[in-house]
């Protein structure tokens, strides 16, 4: 029960999962402060009753370092014996040089692949994709992928449609060879019509060379993505359980991108998930932390118990692009 269908061969699987929150929580009634809103509007219209805003030092590099740290040691794998590092990430703002490369760094790896893979929310799923046809294909052995966002950066203070739903924080897995497919087909895609929905406002360029501009921050149409998601990834959830050969009654958790908790219920409610199954909630306390939230949910799924290391779960996360990814893995130790 459970077995996730595959080609023959080299097979990949998690080997295990860190995580980095920062310190700081955030209320919904400090972001009220500058915002015409309420912690009753923010819940009921989100979910989120909290979330981490980083230090401003405590950067992407930062926190992919120590999420990545954790991921190792609970894989039991030693930094050196990581042959890629990949990274996935909206908000390193820096053009160059990768985040990658700094955290393989960092983590006192010698010297393997590093690149970072931007694909707005659907980042992680996507990285985990990538690192798991590099195992199955031989390239790679063991492959570190980290999600890591600083949001609270490029969030407009005062716009009430951004502040309340985007937060801060980092997860990572490490990911190896198996004799046993542990992580299944992913089943991706874009929809790039739909891309105004959720952008940045100014071009760098423009703004450091034109006067009056404001400086660049990102907006998001939250209805347009709330009733693309709505629509399509229903659709999209059924694709990857279809790919994986798994049906919905043997699920042990959902983990969905932490987007906001009506879009999961409905996400839920389409997949007719066996009584008891539980489903990530992790944006209650964290927030929206793109391509963070899908390593977070999990280890708080791990940690509270609520699903253990073993159990299959189906991944989906969709976000900017507008983009979608998703797959059944087998969840990882802690």
């Amino acid at each position: 029960m459970g077995a996730i269908s595959t080609t023959q061969g080299r097979q990949s699987k998690l080997l295990g999962l860190g995580v980095h929150r920062p310190e700081r929580v955030v209320t919904n009634d400090e972001i009220c402060e500058f915002i015409d809103s309420s912690d009753e509007w923010i819940q009921t219209r989100s979910g989120i009753k909290n979330r981490r805003f980083a230090d401003p030092k405590e950067n992407v590099v930062e926190m992919s370092i120590a999420a990545g740290r954790k991921a190792l040691e609970a894989s039991g794998i030693t930094a050196d014996q990581v042959d890629t590092v990949i990274v996935a990430t909206s908000t390193h703002l820096e053009l160059t040089p990768q985040a990658a490369a700094k955290v393989a760094h960092g983590l006192g790896t010698k010297g393997p692949a590093a690149f970072d893979i931007c694909a707005g929310c659907a980042g992680f799923c996507y990285s985990l994709a990538v690192a798991s046809d590099l195992v199955k294909a031989g390239t790679s052995k063991y492959v570190l992928v980290i999600g890591a966002e600083q949001l609270s950066v490029t969030t407009d203070p005062y716009d009430r449609t951004t502040r309340f739903i985007f937060a801060d924080g980092a997860g990572a897995v490490v990911v190896g060879q198996s004799d046993e497919t542990e992580i299944g087909p992913a089943v991706w895609g874009s929809d790039g019509s739909q891309s105004d929905a959720i952008v940045q406002t100014t071009d760098w360029y423009d703004y450091i060379t034109e006067e009056g501009l404001e400086r660049p921050w990102i907006r998001m149409n939250g209805i347009s993505v709330f009733r693309w998601a709505a629509f399509e990834m229903g659709k999209a959830a059924q694709r990857v359980l279809d790919v994986a050969g798994i049906k919905t009654d043997e699920l042990h958790a959902f983990i969905p991108h932490q987007a906001n908790s009506r879009i999961t219920e409905l996400l839920a409610k389409s997949l007719n998930l066996a009584d008891g199954t539980p489903v990530a909630n992790d944006i209650a306390e964290t927030g929206n932390t793109s391509a963070a939230s899908i390593p977070l949910a999990m280890e708080e799924l791990l940690r509270t118990g609520k699903a253990k290391a073993g159990d299959t779960a189906l991944l989906l996360a969709f976000g900017a692009g507008l983009s979608y990814a998703g797959q059944v893995v087998k969840l990882p130790n802690l």
